[in-house]
This record gives structure tokens, sequence and C-alpha cells, in this order.
């Protein structure tokens, strides 16, 4: 189980934080977090369930953590094991986390694939995301993984799709001529882009694309396949 205690800034006022595993007292917290993180046109049907997040806690619970502010759940970030083939990229959200239930969790894979992420509203000022990024990368060196990969929406996207395609919406975030609310915040915590999925997600925001972003782990020896 993973537990760390911190200290988040609301501007120079340091605040108490705990980033640990989650259990089921904590569902209907990651439930709200879903709804606030993710309104309309993002589908509802997409918000964690019960199911789905028992499943979370009992087949991988070093990847399912949660935030806390002063007591207070605040954000979530899951992820899953699976074994990914760089030859073979494409993937759909659904296939890669069986529709989020990850009952497709392989405790051999050599990547830990991000399932989601989301901070409330009325704490994105305290730099959470970034905080639960780095603890998965803890995950994934503790682990001896090859890496972190996940699908990044790309919601700013749909305000220039007239324009250009998405790999050059994609290439326009990483020279810093656009911003994306999802894309760039990955780009500061470390990831890079591999390739643009169509039909990754079905997301109106992002005209149903995503973005492949990994971190490699930088302990990873090819040499015995695992971390040194």
């Amino acid at each position: 189980m993973y537990r760390k205690e911190l200290y988040v800034f609301d501007r120079d006022r340091p605040v108490p934080a705990v980033i640990r595993s989650y259990e089921e007292r904590d569902f209907p917290g990651l439930i709200r977090i879903q709804q606030e993180s993710f309104p309309p046109p993002f589908p509802s049907e997409l918000w964690w369930n019960r199911e789905q997040l028992s499943n979370h806690v009992a087949m991988f619970p070093e990847g399912a953590l949660c935030i806390e502010v002063d007591g207070e759940i605040a954000g979530s970030m899951t992820g899953l094991r699976v074994d990914f083939d760089p030859d073979h990229p494409d993937h759909t959200w659904e296939e890669v986390t069986d529709h989020g239930y990850i009952r497709n969790h392989n405790p051999s894979g050599n990547t830990l694939y991000v399932v989601d992420i989301g901070v409330r509203p009325a704490y994105r000022k305290l730099g959470l995301g970034k905080w639960l990024m780095s603890s998965m990368y803890e995950v994934v060196v503790h682990s001896g993984l090859e890496r972190l990969l996940g699908g990044g929406r790309m919601p700013g996207y749909h305000k220039q799709a007239a324009e250009m395609t998405a790999e050059q919406y994609l290439n326009a975030v990483v020279k810093g001529e656009l911003k994306d609310p999802v894309i760039t915040f990955l780009l500061r915590c470390g990831r890079t882009p591999l390739k643009v999925v169509e039909n990754y997600l079905d997301d109106e925001e992002s005209c149903h694309y995503g973005t492949l972003m990994e971190w490699k782990n930088p302990f990873f020896n090819p040499r015995s396949g695992q971390g040194e």
C-alpha cells in the first residue's frame, strides 16, 4: 500500500496533504471527483462506478491512488499493468482498460498504464495532478517497470479541428504555439508523446482522438528486464 505525507502550496501557504492508496470508504468521494472533473459534454457513463472501483482496489491497489488535502479527498489517479509492444501501439481506451474495469490487469506486464487522473476544480491551483503523477512514477520505479503510458485527451482540439489535423495540433502544442489543458499538463509532468490515436475515446472535445504519452523508467535495465 502507498502512503506519502507532504505539503502542497496555496500560493505561499503550506497545506498538509496525503497521497495514499484508496479504499472502499473512499468510493463516494472518488465518484464525486469524476463528476466534478469531467462535466458534460464528457459522457457521464464513463464516470467511475462502484464495481470498477472495487476492481481497482482488489486487482492492483498499487495503482489506485488518491490525494487528500486537509482531510478532504481532492483528486485520484488509477492505473493497471499491461504488456505494451511499441511496434503495435494503436489501441482504444476501452480495449486497454477493459472499459475501466481492469479485469485484463497483467501482474507481469512491462508497463503501468494510466486509466484515469482527475482533480476537483476547486483544488487545481495546488498542483495536485503533478504530485499524483510523480507518485505513480515512483510505483513504476519500485515495480521495475519499463514505462508509464497513457492516452491523453486533447480537449482543445475541437476548436482547431477545421484548420488542422490532430497530428498538426499536437505538434503545435509541443512547440508551444498552442496550449492544451491536458497535453500541456502532461508535458509539464515529464511525459513525452508517442503518437496520436484515432477513435481513442468517446470524447467530443477531443474529436475522439487521444495522444499516447509515456514516461520511461530511468532505472530500467533492458538486459535484466527490470529496474536495477
